[in-house]
């Protein structure tokens, strides 16, 4: 028996990958319907995501399928929330998962029981309707999700309490009506950030982003026409970006993402690479610089009574509101600290999955990472990846061989990085695809399809890397 934590994408594609390997799974899910991230309401709800109606996917369909249900025909490219959510309404009814869901049901305590170096066991404690139940699982998948947990730390960012405007965290956005004449400030500038500024430029008297590291801006047509993930992420693609040597690597390809609009002429230069520091994607952000719309700034010095001094501007800029898209903490408060413990915003996992301390494997994280591409493929994998496991078919390292490794990627990665809960569980998507894939004897071989089919062998190497490969 697997407990389930979530019926978002990660929770869907675990269930089914339970039922395919014969386990008996039970999802969770707090609120009363699927779909989590990708589900929209028209007010915030605690504990769970929030959107804006407007969100669309960044990842192209194609490149976003689970490995064995592409979507229809008639879903355009890049997916509005409702269709993505469409989407996975069909991926639920097709492998008849819905009968597998407790819905209005809360994981209050996820706890080893007293035999579990023997038995692997956990005691999950659920509430319904304000009843607590108790039940025995032999393991646990956790894709309860990272975005449900605002991060907003205003001590760095002197004078705020100071200030008489209005301030929020892009958690609580929904519509640019708020907007309406205001003098707005954007601070960061990930996905949501730019989406806010953007939308807010259309109603707003004036709309300012400020970004202390800048940011690589990509648009959702690359070339001729097609999706930038069809462009970036094929396996050609993924052996020069680790194949050849670092500066000339990033070289390349920061060449290439220069090549639709200088980042340094609209003061959006990062220091790091691109798919070193993560691309944002807007097909609208440089048209509005130009025209004025928007105004790039670097991060805040302080803020006044009605205004805000940024790095190297002493100029005082008034503002009527703040949003503050300074992203999500990782919490999994239904779990001891000892279990997953984060630091830094960054949970200590094995292949971003398992924790490595475990006297059994029995307790999996799906979703934590950030993969330069589409998530519901990877979550997929690792989903396929951790049933095996629960299964005995395939076997982790040594705990000491985990933590070794764990530790060096962790110390890799900060190095590259920095401790950005984004950065830190940032990996290369087609990669770390290929490695899961391995361990499960899913991954192509190119060389072997060379020999009975090479159109096919060619298509897989030099075409876009796309779930059905697996």
């Amino acid at each position: 028996r697997v407990a389930v934590v979530g019926a978002g994408v990660s929770g869907l594609t675990a269930t089914k990958c339970c039922l395919e390997e014969g386990l008996e799974p039970t999802c969770f899910e707090q609120s009363r319907d699927i779909g989590g991230l990708w589900r929209y309401t028209e007010h915030v709800e605690a504990g769970r995501p929030s959107l804006y109606p407007s969100v669309i996917s960044n990842t192209s369909k194609e490149m976003s399928a689970f490995s064995d249900f592409p979507y229809p025909e008639d879903f355009p490219v890049f997916l509005p929330n409702a269709r993505l959510l469409d989407y996975l309404r069909r991926y639920t009814e097709c492998f008849g998962l819905q009968k597998h869901i407790k819905f209005g049901t809360t994981v209050v305590s996820v706890r080893k029981r007293p035999d579990f170096a023997t038995t692997g066991q956990w005691d999950v404690i659920t509430e319904t309707d304000g009843k607590q139940t108790s039940h025995i699982f032999d393991a646990v998948m956790v894709c309860s999700g990272n975005f449900s947990e605002p991060s907003l730390p205003l001590h760095c960012f002197p004078g705020i309490e100071k200030f008489q405007g209005q301030y929020f965290h892009s958690r609580q956005y929904k519509h640019p009506d708020v907007f309406q004449g205001k003098r707005v400030l954007v601070v960061g500038m990930g996905n949501s950030g730019v989406d806010i500024a953007v939308e807010a430029s259309r109603v707003a008297a004036k709309v300012t982003v400020c970004t202390s590291r800048g940011a690589w801006v990509l648009s959702r047509v690359f070339d001729h026409g097609y999706p930038w993930d069809m462009v970036f992420n094929t396996r050609l693609m993924s052996l020069v970006r680790n194949s050849l040597p670092g500066p000339l690597s990033r070289g390349l390809i920061n060449y290439r993402v220069n090549q639709w609009f200088k980042h340094e002429n609209y003061g959006l230069q990062p220091e790091k690479s691109c798919f070193v520091r993560e691309p944002v994607l807007n097909d609208d952000l440089p048209s509005y610089i130009l025209t004025g719309r928007i105004t790039i700034k670097p991060g805040v010095k302080e803020f006044k009574d009605n205004s805000v001094v940024f790095h190297n501007c002493p100029e005082e800029e008034p503002i009527d509101i703040v949003v503050f898209c300074t992203g999500y903490n990782v919490s999994f408060p239904f779990l001891e600290e000892a279990v997953v413990k984060v630091e830094n915003k960054h949970a200590s996992l094995y292949k971003y999955v398992f924790p490595t301390h475990l006297q059994r494997p029995t307790l999996a994280v799906l979703g934590l990472i950030k993969p330069l591409g589409a998530i519901m493929p990877v979550t997929e994998m690792q989903a396929r990846w951790v049933t095996r496991v629960f299964k005995g078919l395939c076997q982790l390292p040594p705990q000491s061989v985990m933590e070794k490794e764990v530790n060096e990627k962790k110390k890799n990665q900060v190095r590259r990085f920095g401790l950005s809960y984004d950065e830190v569980l940032k990996t290369d998507c087609l990669v770390y695809m290929d490695e899961l894939a391995s361990f499960i004897g899913t991954k192509p071989s190119i060389l072997g399809l060379l020999c009975r089919d090479p159109r096919l062998a060619l298509t897989i190497f030099f075409g876009p890397c796309t779930p059905y490969q697996y």
